[in-house]
C-alpha cells in the first residue's frame, strides 16, 4: 500500500497576478474592443474572428498558431495581454474569439495540461460578472465550436480545409475512453507536429477542451483514411454513448498484498475526472487505524461499520474535496482525497480525523495539481 506521509502544503487564495490581471482588463477592455473593431484595412496582429491563441513565447502569426485574415489586435495589446497572462503562469495560453453576431470571448487555457487547470479556473472565477463583463464571455478552457470545423486552419505556411478531416473512433468501455485516429489528406505533406496540432484543434472544436480530457484516450495520426471513419461533428455522439454508463459514481475494486505480505483491498472511484473538480489541487491522505480485524488484519465489525460511517462523512464534503481511492490492510485504511486548499476543508478533515475513536488518525497533504498520485490506480 502507498501510505502518504508528507508535509502539509497549501496554496494561496487568488493569486496576486490574477487580481492584477482583472484590474488591468477593466482599464484595457475599451482599447481592446476598439482594436477589434478597427477597419479591415488596418494591419492585423491577432484575428478577432479566429480564435487567436498566444502561448508562452508565442508571437502573432508564428508557426503553429492558428491565424486568419481580418480585424485584429495591435501588436502592443497582444504583447501586454500575453505578459499579464504569463505572470499568472508562463505556460498558460489565451484566446480571443467571437465574430459576426457572437459575443466576444476571452479564454485562458492550459492546453489540456491538468497541472494548469486549477489556475485557469481561479482566473475564471475572479472574472467580472453581470454588467461588468461588458458583454464579454470568459472561459477557463477551450469551448466547443462546431462552426470552426467547416473553416480553414492555417498553421505555418500550410492551410488545412477542415471539411476533409476524418476520425477513426474506437470505443474503450473498460477505460471509458474513445481512442482517435485522425486523418487529413494533407498530412502526407506536413511534419508530425503540424499533424498533431490539426488533430487537437479539431478535437477541441468538436468537444471542448475539458471533454477531450475526460473522454478522449490515445490520439494517433493516419495518412490513409481509417476504415469506418467519420467527420468530427459526430464525435460528441460517440462520446455520449461512452459516458452514459458513468452518470453515477462507480468504484473499481481489487486485491493485493501489503508490504508485510498480508492481504490488502483497494477501491478506486472510476472514472474520476480532474476537470470536474478544477480547484482540488491538494492531495490529502487520511490514515485511519481500526481496532477489530480478522486473522488477515482486514476490518470486521464494529470497525467495518465505523469505517463506512467515516466514508459517508467524507462524501458530504461536496466539491470542496472528492474521495478518489481507499486502501485497506495491516490494520489501517488510507483514504486518498483531492481537496480545494482555499475552501477550509482541511480544517474539517482534521476535526473529522480527531474524532476517530479507534486510534490516532493522521492527515497528510501535498500539492498535486496534476493528480499524479492517482496514476497507479487508473486502468
Amino acid at each position: 500500500m502507498g501510505i502518504f506521509r508528507r508535509p502539509r502544503d497549501t496554496s494561496a487564495s487568488t493569486l496576486p497576478a490574477i487580481t492584477e490581471f482583472w484590474e488591468w482588463w477593466a482599464q484595457a477592455r475599451p482599447t481592446i474592443e476598439a482594436s477589434l473593431a478597427a477597419p479591415p484595412g488596418a494591419e492585423p496582429s491577432a484575428a478577432a474572428d479566429v480564435p487567436f491563441a498566444s502561448g508562452a513565447g508565442a508571437e502573432p502569426g508564428a508557426p503553429g498558431e492558428p491565424t486568419m485574415p481580418g480585424e485584429g489586435l495591435s501588436a502592443d495589446t497582444v504583447e501586454e495581454l500575453s505578459r499579464r497572462v504569463h505572470r499568472i503562469h508562463p505556460e498558460l495560453q489565451w484566446e480571443i474569439g467571437g465574430a459576426d453576431d457572437r459575443a466576444p470571448s476571452l479564454t485562458l487555457t492550459g492546453a489540456g495540461d491538468p497541472e494548469l487547470r486549477g489556475l485557469a479556473e481561479r482566473w475564471y472565477r475572479a472574472a467580472p460578472r453581470g454588467a461588468a463583463t461588458g458583454g464579454w464571455r470568459f472561459h477557463p478552457a477551450r469551448q466547443p465550436d462546431p462552426e470552426m470545423l467547416a473553416q480553414d486552419l492555417v498553421l505555418g505556411d500550410h492551410e488545412f480545409d477542415l471539411e476533409y478531416v476524418r476520425l477513426g473512433m474506437r470505443a474503450d468501455a473498460d477505460r471509458a475512453r474513445v481512442h482517435i485516429s485522425a486523418y487529413h489528406p494533407d498530412f502526407l505533406f506536413v511534419a508530425e507536429e503540424q499533424q498533431l496540432q490539426v488533430a487537437m484543434h479539431v478535437l477541441d472544436w468538436a468537444l471542448g477542451e475539458d471533454d477531450v480530457a475526460r473522454w478522449v484516450g490515445d490520439v494517433t495520426i493516419a495518412t490513409e483514411a481509417p476504415i469506418d471513419s467519420l467527420p468530427p461533428a459526430l464525435l460528441p455522439s460517440v462520446v455520449e454513448q461512452i459516458a452514459e454508463p458513468f452518470g453515477e459514481p462507480s468504484w473499481l475494486t481489487g486485491e493485493g498484498r501489503t508490504p508485510r505480505g498480508h492481504p490488502a483491498r483497494l477501491g478506486a472511484r472510476f472514472p474520476l475526472h480532474r476537470q470536474d473538480y478544477p480547484l482540488c489541487d491538494l492531495h490529502v491522505a487520511i490514515t485511519v487505524p481500526y481496532a477489530h480485524s480478522n486473522p488477515d488484519r482486514l476490518p470486521v465489525e464494529p470497525s467495518a461499520g465505523a469505517l463506512r460511517s467515516f466514508e459517508k462523512k467524507l462524501a458530504k464534503l461536496g466539491d470542496r474535496a472528492v474521495l478518489a481511492v481507499r486502501e485497506t490492510g495491516d490494520g489501517l485504511r488510507v483514504f486518498h482525497l483531492y481537496a480545494d486548499p482555499d475552501s477550509g476543508v482541511i480544517s474539517d478533515l482534521d476535526q473529522l480525523a480527531a474524532g476517530w475513536p479507534e486510534g490516532k488518525a493522521k492527515v497528510a497533504s501535498t500539492s498535486d495539481p496534476g493528480w499524479r498520485a492517482l496514476a497507479p490506480y487508473q486502468p
